[in-house]
């Protein structure tokens, strides 16, 4: 009997990877997209392995635009620092002008 317990802990186990990793979800996702298709493909692996590969390169490009994300924000940081420094360094040749003195 312990040995049903343990297996069934297992299975539960690897069902939450499953569900954790989104596996689960897009399983779903492509049954459901299969079962919505009006002429059904001949070879419904094919189908599956398309649709399942065309979703990874999704998430590639997801991958590059996050990285651009995070190298857009470090050179925007970069350039608000300098322009920062460049208002800086005009300040001392050109102070603003007093509220009187440009009349």
């Amino acid at each position: 009997m312990a040995h049903y317990r343990a297996s069934d802990s297992k299975r539960e186990q690897f069902r939450r990877y499953l569900e954790r990793a989104g596996v689960l979800d897009s399983l779903t996702s492509v049954l459901v997209a299969l079962y919505e298709q009006n002429d059904k493909p001949n070879n419904a692996v094919e189908f599956l392995r398309q649709y399942l590969s065309a979703a990874g390169e999704e998430s590639a490009d997801t991958e590059a635009l996050q990285q651009e994300l995070n190298e857009m924000r470090q050179r925007c940081a970069l350039l608000l620092e300098e322009n920062k420094e460049l208002k800086t360094r005009l300040q001392r040749y050109e102070p603003l002008p007093e509220d009187g003195a440009a009349d």
